[in-house]
């Protein structure tokens, strides 16, 4: 089975996509299954992760309803207050969906850089860690820190870096994303999503080569079974269509890697990451 594991639908009307502006016009209009699906099935994509897109439960509940009727909907990553309370309750609740199968706060909209340390959202993630639920970072490089320190608090955290934290690809920086992700890398229950990284690069002129050193590092630190390609569609369209964001990752990706990692990478480590399969179907992955 081949996955896109980043990928966003919403609704202009729904009101609460605080990130919409006229000033990038072509994420202001609505996305929704039937715009995907045959761009999928062009790229032979089975299924995909749906992210949140707004910080509010009703979102989530908004993309739960939608991949309840969608067939190409393998799960869906939402968003609850982890500094509120009531945050156990909530997650209990969603649970019991079946397609409800991460979370993700938008961190690199909250002001305080350190928000993922307060206690309240540290007992959050406790919660989380516990029940061996996926958690998703959004983030960028000035965020690992934190998140490191996360991680060797809540060692058991099972855990994945959107779009390899955002670096400087336009810039053409390296540092310190560099050492910053290897620490993550360190820690074996995390993954990394290849994903975002054009949006990231000059929108008008990134090439190949200006991904390359990034794609080239993260493969290094977490190896082919902790690496997932995602498309950060519809996002990616400010700088590149959905054809031209998996061509790239495949021409990035050495022939060493495509010929022994292909199926981890489009497909097998989301299933791992993101427990699609059953217990039963997830030992027998290799």
């Amino acid at each position: 089975m081949r996955i896109d594991s980043h990928q966003h639908y919403w609704k202009v009307n729904r009101g609460d996509y605080h990130w919409m502006t006229p000033s990038v016009p072509v994420l202001c209009r609505d996305y929704l299954p039937s715009d995907l699906r045959p761009l999928l099935q062009q790229h032979g994509i089975d299924r995909t992760i749906l992210v949140q897109a707004a910080q509010t439960a009703d979102e989530t509940d908004f993309l739960l309803d939608l991949a309840a009727r969608e067939p190409t909907v393998a799960g869906v990553v939402g968003w609850l207050d982890l500094d509120s309370p009531g945050f156990p309750q909530e997650f209990e609740n969603r649970r019991k969906h079946p397609s409800f199968v991460g979370i993700r706060p938008m961190l690199q909209d909250i002001a305080d850089d350190r928000w993922i340390l307060r206690p309240q959202v540290m007992a959050s993630l406790r919660i989380l860690a516990e029940a061996d639920f996926p958690f998703d970072f959004c983030i960028y490089p000035r965020h690992l820190p934190s998140v490191i320190q996360v991680l060797e608090a809540v060692p058991g955290l099972r855990a994945t870096i959107d779009h390899l934290s955002k670096p400087e690809i336009r810039a053409h920086n390296l540092h310190p994303w560099k050492s910053l992700i290897a620490e993550v890398a360190r820690h074996r229950n995390v993954f990394c999503k290849l994903s975002g990284m054009i949006t990231e690069a000059d929108h008008e002129r990134w090439s190949v080569p200006d991904l390359q050193p990034y794609v080239d590092h993260a493969m290094e630190c977490f190896g082919p079974d902790r690496v997932m390609f995602g498309s950060d569609w519809p996002v990616c369209l400010k700088a590149g269509s959905y054809h031209q964001v998996i061509h790239a990752l495949r021409e990035l990706l050495s022939p060493a890697w495509i010929e022994a990692a292909e199926q981890k990478i489009f497909g097998l480590n989301a299933v791992r990451f993101y427990k699609l399969a059953s217990e039963s179907q997830q030992a027998q992955l290799p």
